[in-house]
């Protein structure tokens, strides 16, 4: 079983709490403590106030087995953390040499003397563990307040992912006095359910596979299906977690995109790349998404061969070879049209499929019988052309886009997959 700990984050900064700047670190740190086999019970921000960092440190003190907390080490007045740690702990500030030595050791290369200012980042509270910082300035530290390990890290991305991987991650257990065991988290990629739908599907699966532990996490379109797991053995543990992800490939069947955690691009080039086939797109109200997408994966030039933002009829017809009749009869948005242009795409690129969207994003132009959120998709192979028309009830052009393109790349995937003939 999961050893029965927990851990808090405690994100400083008016910025963070004003919301000029997204919370990007809180995300990255719970991630990786999940992985790491540690539940994370809260995440609380509190803005550049010594009294209330040191009345949330007192509070997390009390429930957590560690707390990770990010902001508020540099040189400014502002930045607070170590004198609310000391007071939360009910210590002094004292220069560490330790934490000098990691100012000095960023100042120097740079030809930058140490000032007062920089100084002040070597007062840690007495007592506390130095962490050395190897991206910047800002050296951490750890102290235990209340039962709970603190680790204070800087709130620069960059430096702070460093610094957890580090001196946080690999004795994470040791940190708590609990034996580590193993820990291992398996991710399944999926596409076409809503997490409503995913969870039910889903239930009970805990109980079949004591030590896995299931979480659902949504990026938007894709839904991922997390097991975490924990074991004395490596050998056991992988064997339950292969177990555990065919049952959820049983549940959920086609809609699993892939069982290692890659998305939709990936998941597509790889089938393609299997088969030594090859790729062009046509995209009209995605606008180039499913290009991007497709090229943000390293090797994608050995199966993709074409992206053509064709966004005017007049372009459908210069580029794709769509027919002037085509466009007349049935318009820009509609499953013919679609076609057309996946047989154009195909045609241009000299590809074995052709893939076309075009559609109605928003918020405006839609119309009663081609309401916003409405998008065709055109697939051309060897044997034929197909497509499809869907309609969706996001009011959001963002989601509409990418939904548009995610649904397109998945009819590929089917028909490769041999689960889509029609």
């Amino acid at each position: 079983m999961t050893p029965p700990v927990c851990a808090e984050i405690l994100s400083t900064g008016d910025e963070i709490r004003c919301g000029s700047v997204v919370d990007s670190n809180a995300a990255w740190i719970a991630e990786r403590l999940e992985e790491a086999g540690v539940p994370v019970l809260r995440h609380t921000c509190v803005g550049d106030d010594r009294d209330a960092i040191s009345a949330a440190l007192s509070e997390i003190g009390g429930r957590a087995a560690i707390a990770v907390v990010t902001g508020g080490l540099g040189p400014t007045a502002d930045d607070r953390t170590a004198e609310a740690a000391a007071q939360a702990a009910g210590v002094e500030l004292a220069e560490s040499a330790a934490a000098l030595a990691v100012v000095e050791r960023f100042l120097a290369p740079r030809g930058i003397s140490i000032s007062a200012a920089n100084r002040k980042q070597a007062r840690l509270p007495h007592g506390a563990e130095c962490l050395d910082n190897p991206e910047g300035s800002a050296p951490g530290f750890r102290l235990r307040i209340g039962g709970c390990q603190v680790i204070c890290l800087p709130g620069v991305p960059r430096e702070m992912e460093a610094m957890l991987q580090r001196h946080v991650l690999p004795r994470i257990w040791d940190l708590v006095g609990i034996p580590a065991g193993v820990q291992e988290v398996g991710v399944l990629n999926t596409f076409g359910m809503p997490e409503s739908v995913v969870g039910e599907r889903l239930e009970g699966l805990e109980a079949g596979f004591p030590g896995i532990r299931l979480g659902l996490r949504v990026a938007f379109p894709e839904i991922q299906v997390r097991l975490y797991g924990h074991a004395q053995e490596r050998g056991d543990l992988e064997r339950r977690l292969g177990q555990a992800a065919e049952e959820v490939c049983r549940r959920l069947g086609k809609r699993v995109v892939s069982r290692r955690g890659e998305g939709m691009a990936t998941a597509l080039g790889e089938l393609l790349r299997g088969r030594g086939q090859t790729l062009g797109v046509a995209e009209s109200c995605t606008g180039g998404m499913i290009g991007a997408l497709l090229t943000d994966v390293a090797g994608s030039s050995d199966y993709f061969l074409l992206s053509a933002v064709t966004y005017a009829n007049a372009v459908k017809t210069a580029v794709l070879g769509v027919s002037p009749e085509v466009l007349e009869r049935w318009g820009a948005v509609h499953e013919e049209t679609a076609r057309a242009m996946a047989h154009g795409a195909r045609r241009v690129a000299g590809a074995d499929f052709g893939l076309a969207t075009t559609g109605i994003a928003g918020p405006g132009g839609g119309s009663a019988d081609k309401p916003v959120g409405t998008v065709c998709i055109g697939l051309a192979t060897a044997e034929s052309v197909v497509g499809w028309r869907y309609v969706f009830p996001f009011n959001r052009r963002d989601m509409n886009r990418r939904m548009f393109a995610f649904l397109a790349m998945d009819r590929l995937r089917l028909w490769l997959r041999g689960d889509l003939r029609t």
